[in-house]
């Protein structure tokens, strides 16, 4: 855990919520209106570090959960334990336990699939919807089976992490190793070499390291040796089933939430994203995408130079963008 935590005044608590256990970081007053943060992969609460300071300054009450088979929340035993009927009832759990109606939330990457699915299934629990790198999407079939088509014989990471164990054992054998390798790869000094993503490689005999760059000597000034240090030992503790289980429900959870419409985001939306997030390569045309279908949308913001973990790379800018949507609000 870093050594700033007592200065950004962060307290932890262990949480019970929808039949499990989830640690919370928390942060600001406890009068404050109510700021939900979800991470995505491979991350934790940590992620979140910059802005839980800014926004608990700003008089926010904020918490940052590590999602269910993160950190040292509890990590269930079944695939289906990580669908999005399951987390998004995490965080109905979660509001209930510090008695709120409702709250603004937040997400990036898998975190903002999950907000996007709060949305969908419990509208009314949602009071404001700010996602960061995955835009809102409605595809037309099954994810995987887009996938298959688009891919053919091809590597693509979310296919290959569809069979329970090949992408566990590839990451626990060396869990820092690939903690390190990940986050310099998707970050924007890492894009500027070479995007991951758009490596072609044979589905057949390719693992997911196999396509990521070698991480430099010295990473690079947003992301430090303790950091990753932090993420390292949350991983060797909890592995990886967890966590790569999220996107073995992709199929389920659009089975879930196909036919509803985007008509019910009535609560204010708003996105940001890196100028080299990788996602931009796999979704094109999405802010005009979430212009068109979604009824409140306030916009999205483009940081220049920011990779996939945009809130870490460029905190000064998210936070003001940030608190920006949210002061709109009145």
């Amino acid at each position: 855990m870093s050594d700033s935590d007592a200065d950004m005044s962060i307290t932890h608590e262990q949480v019970p919520a929808n039949g499990i256990e989830l640690h919370v970081a928390t942060a600001g007053p406890p009068d404050g209106r109510p700021v939900v943060l979800c991470h995505g992969f491979p991350e934790l609460w940590y992620s979140w570090r910059h802005q839980l300071h800014t926004l608990g300054e700003a008089g926010y009450r904020v918490f940052a959960p590590d999602l269910r088979g993160y950190g040292a929340s509890s990590r269930p035993t079944e695939v289906a334990d990580y669908g999005s009927d399951r987390l998004t009832g995490d965080l109905c759990g979660l509001l209930d336990h510090y008695g709120y109606e409702q709250a603004a939330f937040t997400g990036h990457d898998w975190g903002a699939m999950l907000v996007w699915e709060m949305g969908r299934l419990h509208p009314e629990r949602v009071s404001s919807l700010y996602n960061m790198s995955v835009p809102y999407s409605q595809a037309p079939a099954p994810p995987t089976e887009i996938f298959e088509v688009i891919f053919a014989d091809k590597f693509f990471y979310m296919l290959y992490f569809q069979q329970v164990g090949p992408a566990e054992a590839e990451f626990e054998a060396d869990p820092r190793h690939f903690l390190r390798t990940m986050l310099y790869a998707a970050g924007g000094e890492g894009m500027a070499k070479a995007n991951a993503l758009a490596v072609d490689a044979p589905r057949e005999g390719t693992r997911f390291m196999d396509i990521l760059p070698t991480a430099p000597e010295t990473l690079p000034s947003w992301l430090t040796e303790s950091d990753v240090d932090v993420y390292a030992a949350a991983f060797e503790k909890s592995g990886f089933f967890g966590p790569v289980s999220f996107y073995r429900n992709m199929d389920a959870n659009w089975a879930r939430s196909k036919d509803i419409s985007p008509s019910i985001y009535t609560m204010p939306t708003g996105f940001i994203t890196g100028s080299l997030d990788p996602v931009n390569s796999m979704m094109p045309g999405a802010t005009e995408a979430m212009a068109e279908a979604l009824p409140d949308f306030r916009g999205a913001t483009i940081v220049e130079g920011a990779g996939h973990w945009v809130q870490q790379e460029k905190p000064d800018e998210v936070n003001a963008a940030l608190l920006k949507f949210l002061s709109d609000l009145g």
